[in-house]
Order: structure tokens, then C-alpha cells, then sequence
């Protein structure tokens, strides 16, 4: 098993930037990737971005395009999610996933989730 914190979320104002943390314990040497999905009220679970664990291949979702990057550091066992540009369609919990296999958008791909950190952006 592993366990998935995240921290970083906040309220920030459209047009800022925040940054995201999801730290891993437990069996990390068997994570395959890591990603980011978002849900906000009313609305259903979105995928944002994702990376392989031991380097090479990410993925975004159209929205997030060159206004977020995905990175993580495994020495660390963390991932990260710099959001620039937000905007206030941006509004949701984030909630990081891990995955055992490669990149994918699918949230069925991830079996080990954290609790998740609300982002709220204000115009």
C-alpha cells in the first residue's frame, strides 16, 4: 500500500500561482506513476496531469496546458504541481493519485489516493 498527503492548496486570486505537494509512504518502490486529479462541486473528478515515477513521460488535460507543470522528486518520494495562471474555473479539491503502471489520464489507472487539499481561486 501506499499513502498519498498532499498540501499546498489554498485561496488565491486569479492570475497567481500556487503549488501543490503529495508526499508518499509505504511501498513507493512499487509507484509506476503519480497524478493530479481535481473534482469540484457539482462536477466530476478531472484528470490534470501525470508523470512516470522514474522520469521521461507526462501528460496533461487541454485546460492546464502551459499553465501547469507536473515534476516530482524521488528522493523525497514527492510530487509536485506548480500552478501558474490560475483561473477560477481552477476551483476544486486536488487529490493526488499513484499508479502501479504507466501514464494515463484514466482514474481507474490509480489504486492508492490522497484525501486532497481545496484550491480556490477568486476573480
Amino acid at each position: 500500500q501506499v499513502q498519498l498527503v498532499e498540501s499546498g492548496g489554498g485561496l488565491v486570486q486569479a492570475g497567481g500561482s500556487l503549488r501543490l505537494a503529495c508526499a508518499a509512504s509505504g511501498r513507493t518502490f512499487s509507484i509506476g506513476t503519480m497524478a493530479w486529479f481535481r473534482q469540484a462541486p457539482g462536477k466530476e473528478r478531472e484528470f490534470v496531469a501525470a508523470i512516470s515515477w522514474s522520469g521521461g513521460p507526462t501528460s496533461y488535460a487541454d485546460s492546464v496546458k502551459g499553465r501547469f507543470t507536473i515534476s516530482r522528486d524521488n528522493a523525497k518520494n514527492t510530487v509536485y504541481l506548480q500552478m501558474n495562471s490560475l483561473k477560477p474555473e481552477d476551483t476544486a479539491v486536488y487529490r493526488c493519485a499513484a499508479g502501479y503502471g504507466t501514464v494515463s489520464s484514466n482514474h481507474y489507472a490509480y489504486a492508492s489516493w490522497g484525501q486532497g487539499t481545496q484550491v480556490t481561486v477568486s476573480s
